[in-house]
């Protein structure tokens, strides 16, 4: 499977405040500019809007809208936006604006430090960026699901489990919290090697970075979320236990 960053042109849920608007009839969704996973430039224009701050980064060859937790950030500074979620049409109420793409993120530094939030995260939100790097989650010991399978298993036999349920405990080492309403997780259970280790999970339960779980759902597979983002298996909208 492939372990890029999920959910590149998926719509990260803004409840109450921003919304989508669906592609205007006849018209289709504009292709992203850029990779989902760094925009750097200057900022050429910012605005805080609904606990979040858009800024227009010029990157040189094209300006793109990026948009995060409210954060300080004046024009003219220098910005890097990581592991953006592209959202294309979006609609921002509070606007009355429709941008053709704003990729949002909780990851961005400003003149090469993390900038400081000038809100209070919403609970259970990732921290924005600048933090020492978490040391890999611990797979030893962890012990297949009763009448379940193994990531690896998952990952080679994927024909043979698409469309059926599956039931798998394992680690989280990868996650990203309300995108799309939901929950986006990697689990691994020391199984397999690189491409055969690693399985993408939606939940609406909350977890984090560490924990080990129990996940159950119906594996599917070949998800093409547009964009250029395909995924070859994924559990969505899982059961997940923490343990």
């Amino acid at each position: 499977m492939k372990n890029t960053l999920l959910m590149g042109g998926l719509m990260l849920v803004l409840v109450g405040t921003e919304s989508h608007a669906a592609t205007p009839s006849g018209e289709s969704a504009p292709t992203a500019p850029v990779t989902a996973d760094r925009i750097t430039g200057k900022v050429v224009e910012t605005m805080n809007v609904a606990s979040y701050t858009y800024v227009l980064v010029d990157t040189g060859a094209k300006k793109i809208w990026a948009a995060a937790p409210e954060f300080v950030v004046k024009v003219g500074d220098a910005i890097v936006v990581a592991q953006a979620m592209a959202m294309t049409n979006y609609t921002s109420k509070t606007l009355n604006r429709t941008f053709d793409v704003v990729y949002f993120s909780g990851s961005v530094t400003v003149n090469g430090v993390s900038p400081t939030a000038a809100v209070e995260l919403p609970r259970g939100h990732p921290a924005i960026g600048g933090e020492a790097t978490p040391a890999a989650p611990d797979l030893s010991g962890i012990k297949r699901a009763e009448k379940g399978q193994t990531v690896a298993e998952i990952n080679t036999d994927k024909a043979k489990f698409a469309g059926k349920p599956v039931a798998v405990r394992g680690r989280i080492v990868k996650y990203n919290s309300m995108i799309l309403g939901k929950n986006w997780l990697h689990i691994r259970d020391g199984s397999g090697t690189e491409g055969t280790n690693d399985l993408l999970v939606t939940t609406a339960t909350a977890a984090k970075v560490g924990d080990l779980v129990l996940v159950t759902g119906v594996l599917a597979t070949d998800r093409d979320f547009s964009s250029g983002y395909k995924y070859d298996l994924i559990v969505e909208d899982a059961t997940v236990v923490v343990q």
